[in-house]
């Protein structure tokens, strides 16, 4: 079955029988683009390239869920970017669409030959592929980048292989890595994960009704839940959140609220610069930096002043970031 989940000029498209219209003999990016990092993007591009110099499409290829969950089951993996926002972060990429396989037993067990010659051309015509240089894919992930290589010139399709990413632009080394991410975020180290991605780690979604209880301690607060395979670690971050395309600074709380309830993990964020109603607004929150972890104060009084050091903290970490 065909679902085209989007009627906008970018495509999404989920487990498509077909080449999705306006996707036909496209270039395919093809991989898991979880965080969507410095290593994802150059395959990206690259697709872009192709794929204007042969005046065709360009789409990404990727699978839901993620191949850990669905060996480990879900939660298994930190997930970085799930589905609503590897589209969004694609889309703004500038590709013509992103193209969604349900990873399945099905897909689990498909021979790396019978993946390309049933997926990639019968039912996507693929123009070309381009991939990263760990990609693998087929039943034990048998298919390799250069077995990849092989096919693509057997069934008469491009295909390029990205290589590893080593260095920042500034030529530090940091490999683009989407599980050495997970590990900096884990940490709360934001500083190598924004270094890692190549971009702020971003948590987006709805505001949700809360307590209403930083609104008493004057700091009212926007609340989200992030996915729930998120491991950031718990505590305090210097952020920047965009609502109704206009971007905020502030300060955020990861983590379950030790001095008043202890529950179960939640995003709250005060935006410094903002008053009005933000339930029901999709909120994008972008992690700057690092302030301090989560602890437990023996008053709301004592809380309240922790959290105007908080602020402070956070405008000036904010201040060394310029948006």
């Amino acid at each position: 079955m065909t679902d085209t989940l989007t009627a906008r000029p970018f495509t999404l498209a989920l487990d498509p029988m077909t080449p999705p219209p306006r996707l036909e003999h496209a270039i395919l990016a093809v991989g898991n683009f979880d965080g969507i990092h410095r290593g994802h993007v150059a395959v990206i591009e690259r697709a872009k390239a192709l794929a204007k110099a042969r005046d065709v499409p360009c789409a990404v290829l990727t699978f839901e869920p993620h191949p850990s969950d669905y060996f480990g089951g879900a939660g298994t993996i930190f997930r970085l970017s799930p589905l609503d926002a590897k589209a969004a972060m694609i889309e703004k990429l500038g590709v013509d669409g992103m193209i969604v396989l349900t990873f399945d037993a099905a897909l689990a067990s498909l021979p790396a030959e019978a993946f390309v010659r049933e997926i990639l051309v019968e039912r996507l015509g693929v123009g070309g592929v381009i991939a990263g240089y760990d990609f693998h894919f087929g039943r034990h992930r048998g298919g390799t980048p250069a077995f990849l290589k092989t096919a693509g010139a057997t069934h008469g399709f491009t295909v390029d292989i990205v290589e590893r990413i080593d260095a920042d632009e500034t030529g530090a080394v940091q490999i683009a890595s989407s599980t050495a991410t997970r590990t900096a975020l884990e940490a709360g180290d934001i500083a190598q994960a924004t270094a890692l991605l190549g971009h702020p780690y971003t948590i987006a979604g709805p505001v949700l009704p809360g307590q209403q209880l930083g609104r008493t301690l004057g700091f009212p607060t926007a609340n989200m839940q992030a996915d729930p395979s998120c491991r950031l670690r718990h505590g305090i971050y210097a952020v920047r959140a965009t609502v109704d395309g206009v971007t905020h600074d502030g300060v955020a709380s990861y983590g379950r609220r030790p001095t008043v309830d202890n529950g179960a993990p939640l995003l709250e964020t005060f935006l410094f610069d903002f008053s009005g109603d933000l339930y029901g607004k999709v909120m994008d929150v972008a992690f700057i930096a690092w302030l301090r972890s989560e602890e437990k104060f023996d008053s709301l009084e004592a809380l309240t002043v922790q959290m105007l050091k908080d602020a402070a903290d956070a405008k000036a970490a904010l201040a060394m970031h310029p948006g």
